[in-house]
């Protein structure tokens, strides 16, 4: 009774109400536009949240999760082009929906089972995590740093393409994270004479130029794709169709669960495995592909759960399971708020307000999605220049307005040109986010170990929970190395002449 006490005081007195709201208008919105994904619309508005209440940024970041999910299945219907990558499965019978005149239906059905997805994965996020944080409460620094480094070969070993490629990306945000001033000593390290440099480069800016600013760099020669002079109208399911899309759902509920849990799996494994099974499990299997509901509701279901559920391991451990994750861990960390027992302990009301305002997102979803449609639709058709200025006018106003420096601004620049170049050698974003993010935590929490005992490495190996976390990264990344190597035997097989 009195926690719903406290909820029901959040709302009235506290601006969450249209922190959740405002960020469900912007993650729709940028969902709907093709190439935006979550990752990057809730990096647009990180540099925002920095003066704000640590419990309204929260609210705000979360709720823009939840709407992109959403969102990016608004293009995969109408143009057959994911506005996020989550919603790749979607195109293949929600476009299929379209073209035999059914988009209105399409759509209805993807906010209905976004919405059961974001419901189910609040009633996880709320059962699973402050249990799982208790762990940390044994934690020692041998244990903080050998889970900073499982957290990194989880993510190099999944973010897929080479396992080196993913590493070195890890190590090069860890390099970035120890520019500034020494954690231990005090010293300054290459900052090469900047002063600038001294507090470190920013994890919201290495996010904000990783993630948005090579974006808009890729997209900037290619070609956008009108919807043409159409009108959509959205149109929830009856009850008939709710019972029968109640296997999808499930389906897509329990596996972004799982997907959320793992560090690494995201949404777009969720929502295609769950397209896979929920085939598997219907009574018309011979529908997908050619406009089957349930090919639609499995997929988005499955892709909103992985809003909530991938909040779990971020919140317990520190260790983010997605790209959007790792933005909404900078916004943590911008207001000076650590995931685990602590975050739980001295800062409930924030925890408390993500869980009440990711309620009233979801909530809102169902009204909000079907009175933003026109909007989304005017949005898609516009030329690729004028939103490609006006986002770059958010990035770098964001920017300044965090320390009001020009030189903020050189930084993000330069990281987009660095993270454009990732992207076409194919390197990943998500290990060298994480490598700024867990660096500082990797590193003071190894040199207190080595205090600890006098330089003596033995000392991990007197600790259990930092021995059984080791363990598990080398596992993680010798299946990593198994599984590059069976592909690339597999590879010269195939080319191999008969």
């Amino acid at each position: 009774m009195d926690t719903l006490l406290k909820c029901l005081t959040l709302l009235v007195a506290t601006p969450l109400v249209p922190a959740a709201i405002i960020g469900l208008v912007w993650g729709i919105i940028g969902g709907a536009l093709p190439g935006i994904s979550a990752s990057v619309t809730m990096s647009l508005v990180l540099p925002f949240t920095y003066a704000m209440d640590p419990m309204v940024a929260i609210v705000l970041l979360a709720s823009v999760y939840i709407g992109a999910e959403y969102g990016g299945s608004i293009p995969a219907i109408l143009i057959r082009t994911p506005g996020t990558n989550s919603a790749a499965a979607t195109v293949v019978d929600g476009y299929e929906m379209k073209r035999q005149g059914r988009a209105g239906e399409a759509l209805g059905i993807s906010l209905w089972s976004g919405v059961i997805g974001s419901l189910f994965g609040l009633v996880m996020l709320i059962g699973l995590t402050e249990p799982l944080s208790r762990i940390a409460l044994a934690f020692k620094p041998m244990s903080y740093c050998a889970l900073g480094l499982l957290g990194l070969s989880i993510i190099a070993s999944l973010s897929g393409g080479s396992l080196l490629k993913g590493l070195a990306a890890a190590l090069v945000g860890m390099m970035v994270s120890t520019i500034g001033i020494d954690p231990i000593s005090g010293v300054d390290r290459f900052t090469f004479g900047q002063p600038d440099l001294l507090n470190g480069v920013k994890p919201i800016m290495v996010m904000v130029s990783l993630f948005a600013v090579s974006e808009l760099l890729r997209q900037s020669g290619s070609k956008s794709v009108a919807l043409g002079q159409q009108s959509v109208r959205i149109t929830l399911p009856n009850l008939a169709m709710m019972r029968r899309l109640i296997k999808p759902q499930f389906i897509g509920c329990i596996t972004g669960t799982v997907e959320g849990l793992m560090p690494g799996g995201g949404g777009s494994i969720a929502a295609f495995f769950s397209y896979n099974e929920a085939k598997r499990w219907s009574k018309h299997p011979e529908e997908f592909g050619k406009g089957s509901v349930e090919g639609v509701a499995a997929p988005e279901a499955a892709n909103n759960t992985v809003a909530s559920a991938s909040l779990i391991p971020l919140l317990s451990f520190g260790i983010p399971g997605s790209n959007s994750a790792a933005v909404l861990l900078g916004g943590l960390l911008i207001h000076g708020l650590l995931p685990g027992p602590r975050l739980f302990e001295q800062n409930a009301d924030v925890v408390l307000g993500l869980y009440t305002g990711s309620l009233v997102a979801t909530i809102a979803q169902i009204a909000v999605g079907i009175v933003i449609m026109p909007v989304c639709m005017w949005l898609v058709n516009r030329p690729r220049p004028y939103l490609a200025a006006f986002i770059y006018l958010l990035v770098l106003s964001g920017i300044y307005t965090i320390n009001g420096s020009l030189f903020d601004l050189g930084i993000v620049l330069f990281g987009g040109l660095v993270g454009f170049l990732m992207k076409a050698f194919g390197y990943p974003f998500l290990p060298a986010v994480l490598g700024v993010v867990l660096g500082p935590i990797v590193e003071s929490n190894y040199r207190r170990s080595m205090l600890l005992s006098g330089g003596d490495l033995s000392i991990f190996l007197d600790d259990p929970i930092a021995v059984g976390f080791l363990i598990t990264a080398v596992l993680f990344l010798s299946w990593s190395l198994w599984r590059e190597w069976r592909d690339a035997v597999a590879r010269r097989t195939e080319v191999k002449p008969a």
